[in-house]
């Protein structure tokens, strides 16, 4: 990865868009190169997915729930354990932790029906000894591109010299 890189991927990050047209125009770079480049990065597996977000709240997933998970010390029980989380219907990210949690869970689900169903998932499952949840109230900052959260002097300077075409 280069500069040139770096300047597409915030490019994408700041319009929310994998059109080589639109970031051609906002960044300068030509739309052949920008192309080129942009299927570069998802041959090295920088860049997983076109950018189809979707607004949760507007397609009634509205309530967020973090739970934190304490676990049976097992053999392998971080892949095993963390594994039958992600497979709950309405969990989005799942987190193997250190400290006083195991794993951190974070789902969107439409209802309170809902939340008591995967609360009772993640009981169900073998080694999951403990739950906490909480429920968002208000979300504050949810930035689902976290190369917006960069400068990029700061991403250009965690470049390592490669050769690039």
């Amino acid at each position: 990865m280069d500069e040139k890189d770096v300047t597409i991927l915030s490019a994408v990050a700041r319009l929310g868009t994998g059109s080589a047209e639109k970031l051609s125009e906002e960044t300068g770079i030509p739309t052949s190169t920008v192309h080129y480049r942009l299927e570069k990065l998802r041959e090295r597996g920088l860049v997983t997915n076109d950018l189809l977000d979707v607004d949760l709240e507007a397609v009634g997933l509205n309530i967020t729930v973090i739970t934190e998970v304490t676990a049976e010390y097992s053999e392998q029980y971080h892949d095993d354990v963390g594994e039958a989380l992600a497979a709950v219907e309405g969990v989005n990210q799942v987190y193997f932790t250190m400290g006083d949690t195991d794993f951190v869970v974070i789902a969107h689900l439409s209802s309170r029906g809902m939340v008591e169903r995967l609360i009772e998932d993640y009981e169900s499952i073998d080694g999951v000894e403990q739950t906490s949840s909480k429920f968002v109230i208000k979300t504050i900052k949810d930035e689902p591109r976290p190369l917006n959260d960069f400068d990029p002097e700061t991403l250009a300077g965690l470049l390592q010299p490669e050769a690039t075409e």
